[in-house]
């Protein structure tokens, strides 16, 4: 695999996995209600949803204590949600098409995507349509107006908040890993047993490879492609799943289930990456720290909305 194609595979799924939580508001299957947000309302399905993916992504099969712990947080990020979205209707904010094939074309552009076609294939793997792609795309900008309108003016952050994280996670450049990946996806509309059979082909491959096989020839036996992710920096991963791989062993292979079929990464090996000098790295650094904050204001901003809501939580 070529650098720019592992660089923007390893870039969408960052942002699929961002945006996971935009895609719960398409839920076909309305059971019951687990909360009223004013005019809005929350369904079980919805939660269920979310809850599974997170814990999914996560590679961590929580405990019954914990599983509810997770739902109950991700009920209090939808309802946010829900009432993030609401208010950015009511203050007017609206994004037009022009400025979200900008976007997309921006993303491609940067990710070294070749076409439509390319990206389109890519996000069917993890069972998502190029349209409904382009609907969480303008989700986010909408929500990123939102919260540079309501906190982005009071957020300052200072050059010894910069140096500091230079030094703690760019000086030395930090750990790569070199992972390779296996993903065994469903089929549409996969019936139990479908599922069930694409979950013995994921375990059937691990156990070969716990047996002392090879991870590619394991999955060659089993009509699969390896895709060789090359060397990736922690510290371009998504926090939870840079903790999980991290504790990996060389040659180690992960399972994880998501909603979309199974994926099976393997660790091929570890290195210190090429360190980059502060200049060169620190407006990346004031981006990520501009970014976080921001977050965190927002949230506590949100409460602010909570406080005015109707709120009925039935969970």
């Amino acid at each position: 695999m070529t650098k720019s194609k592992r660089c923007w595979m390893i870039a969408l799924a960052a942002v699929l996995l961002q945006l996971t939580l935009a895609r719960t508001g398409a839920a076909e299957v309305v059971d019951r209600i687990v909360a009223e947000v004013n005019d809005d309302i929350i369904t079980m399905s919805e939660l269920q949803q979310v809850t599974k993916s997170i814990e999914a992504q996560s590679g961590v099969k929580p405990t019954a204590g914990q599983s509810k712990q997770i739902q109950r947080q991700m009920l209090d990020t939808l309802i946010d949600r829900k009432l993030g979205k609401a208010e950015a209707k009511r203050r007017g904010i609206t994004v037009s098409d022009k400025e979200v094939n900008e976007a997309l074309d921006h993303f491609k552009q940067r990710n070294n995507i070749p076409s439509d076609e390319a990206l389109a294939k890519a996000l069917a793997n993890e069972g998502l349509s190029f349209k409904e792609f382009k609907q969480q795309i303008k989700d986010q900008i909408i929500q990123d107006r939102l919260i540079s309108l309501t906190v982005g003016s009071k957020i300052m952050i200072s050059d010894a908040e910069v140096r500091k994280v230079y030094e703690e996670r760019f000086k030395t450049g930090g750990t790569q890993l070199h992972l390779r990946s296996v993903r065994i996806p469903y089929p549409p509309g996969a019936t139990d047993a479908q599922r069930e059979e694409i979950k013995g082909k994921a375990e059937t491959l691990l156990k070969e490879v716990k047996q002392g096989g090879s991870f590619t020839e394991a999955a060659r036996k089993l009509s699969l492609d390896v895709t060789d992710l090359g060397f990736v920096s922690l510290s371009d991963l998504d926090p939870r799943l840079a903790e999980f791989l991290g504790k990996l062993q060389p040659k180690e292979v992960a399972p994880v289930e998501t909603p979309q079929g199974w994926q099976l990464v393997q660790l091929v090996g570890r290195r210190s990456g090429e360190a980059r000098p502060f200049e060169e790295v620190a407006p990346e650094i004031r981006r990520i720290l501009m970014q976080q904050e921001m977050q965190k204001q927002f949230g506590e901003w949100v409460k602010t909305l909570r406080n005015k809501a109707h709120i009925k939580i039935m969970l």
